[in-house]
């Protein structure tokens, strides 16, 4: 059973600034990963939210300063967003709902299935489980608002 609370509008929710810790497992090698950094969603003239996260890739093939960005335009109902890649193409949809806190998103030749969990007024995780033939991936990641309490 799903004990969340409901977020009635996520965009609202969302908007500001994050502490992110996302740990990488590639469980076809047992890698171990992490990535320290923050997350900034931040309003858009379009309606929607510009999504930047900015941080620190530890791997073992790999360490140094990485960042990803997103789009996000209100979805289906307050309690949803569309998620698109920078090019506009879309990504999958974002929703703490219980009947929606989860998608996919096909990255040929492998299956990504993402798990969002809101935790509380200041913090969320979301989980990529990545299945196919090229990756065996489990991402972790835990969101934390930066001045929790304070309204803005």
């Amino acid at each position: 059973m799903n004990h969340q609370q409901p977020t009635q509008d996520l965009q609202a929710y969302l908007a500001g600034s994050w502490r992110v810790e996302r740990t990488l497992l590639d469980r076809t090698s047992g890698t171990n990963g992490t990535f320290s950094g923050v997350v900034r969603y931040v309003k858009n003239p379009d309606g929607g939210l510009d999504y930047r996260e900015d941080g620190t890739m530890h791997w073992p093939t790999h360490s140094g300063p990485a960042f990803r960005e997103y789009l996000l335009k209100p979805g289906a109902s307050l309690d949803s967003m569309d998620v698109f890649f920078p090019d506009g193409r879309p990504f999958h949809v974002m929703s703490f709902a219980e009947e929606g806190n989860q998608d996919k998103h096909w990255c040929d030749p492998d299956d990504y299935r993402v798990n969002y969990f809101r935790e509380g007024p200041d913090s969320f995780s979301f989980t990529w489980d990545v299945r196919g033939p090229a990756k065996d991936l489990l991402l972790e990641s835990h969101l934390v608002r930066i001045d929790a309490g304070r309204q803005p």
